[in-house]
This record gives C-alpha cells, sequence and structure tokens, in this order.
C-alpha cells in the first residue's frame, strides 16, 4: 500500500466511472470524519451497506486516507484561498469537497487538473448547492493558479 504521506499516488488502471464513484464515497467519509471527529462505530458498517467494488473502495479509502494525512496543510490552502471566509463557517460538504480536490491536485500527478476540478464541481452540483458550486470553483482555481507545486499541471490545461 502506498504512503499518502511520502508519496504520491498513482491511479492510473480505475476506470472513470469507477473513480467518480470512488470519489463520491471518499466524500461522504470525509463528511462523516469531519462531523464525528473519528471512524469509531459507523465505517466498518458505512462500507459494508456499500455495494462497490473492491477498486472503488481502495481509491475512496486512499484518498481519505491522503486527505487525513495531509490535511493541515489542506487547510491552510483552503484558509489563504478564501477570503473573508474560515474554515469553521464553510458547510463540511464544501471544505471536503475542496480538501479532497485539492489533495488529488498536489499528491496525486496522474490525474490532469481538468478532471480533477470537473470532478469537484459535480460533487458539489450532487451534495451541495449552485453558491457551492461557484465558491468550490473559485478556491481550486486561485489554489492551481498560485501554487508552485502545480506549475506542471498549470501548463497542461493552459
Amino acid at each position: 500500500m502506498v504512503n499518502p504521506v511520502s508519496e504520491k499516488l498513482e491511479f492510473r488502471s480505475a476506470p472513470v466511472f469507477t473513480r467518480h464513484r470512488a470519489r463520491e464515497l471518499a466524500l461522504q467519509v470525509l463528511f462523516q470524519l469531519d462531523f464525528h471527529g473519528t471512524a469509531e462505530g459507523w465505517l466498518d458498517e458505512f462500507w459494508e451497506q456499500q455495494r462497490s467494488s473492491k477498486s472503488v473502495r481502495e481509491f475512496a479509502s486512499e484518498i481519505v486516507r491522503g486527505v487525513q494525512a495531509q490535511r493541515e496543510e489542506l487547510d491552510r490552502l483552503i484558509e489563504c484561498a478564501s477570503e473573508h471566509w474560515s474554515l469553521d463557517r464553510m458547510p463540511i460538504v464544501d471544505r471536503n469537497i475542496l480538501r479532497q480536490a485539492i489533495y488529488e491536485l498536489i499528491w496525486v500527478p496522474d490525474i490532469p487538473a481538468k478532471v480533477t476540478l470537473d470532478e469537484a464541481l459535480q460533487l458539489a452540483k450532487s451534495f451541495a448547492d449552485e453558491d457551492a458550486k461557484r465558491f468550490v470553483n473559485g478556491i481550486l482555481d486561485k489554489i492551481l493558479n498560485h501554487d508552485p507545486r502545480l506549475e506542471e499541471k498549470r501548463a497542461v490545461i493552459t
């Protein structure tokens, strides 16, 4: 298993629809972790209730582990990019869509930025409201355009 703290992840083998479902499940887990503060008492039951393939669960779990491992840095980036918004004022779903997408942008090099952005906006559309979609897009755009670690990904989409 890849350690998301020290290595960048590669997910080339997962089909697009599998990745999308994995991102949805990862968001749900991240939401619950943020809400409950722990995985005790619900995470095993959550996975038992999901009818998802092993590859979906593995991709979702890697995203969750990576976000949790990089959470301090992710939150710092979100707060720097969001004017007049603190993390605790943001809806839980919005901040976790952002955490997940920024994690993918920075620590998963084989997924193009355009794919990550499109998926984040799709998650916002599915799990939040129209305002969230614009908010998520604005924060991700700022981070993508200003974080030096994303220079290579920026070059591909411009």
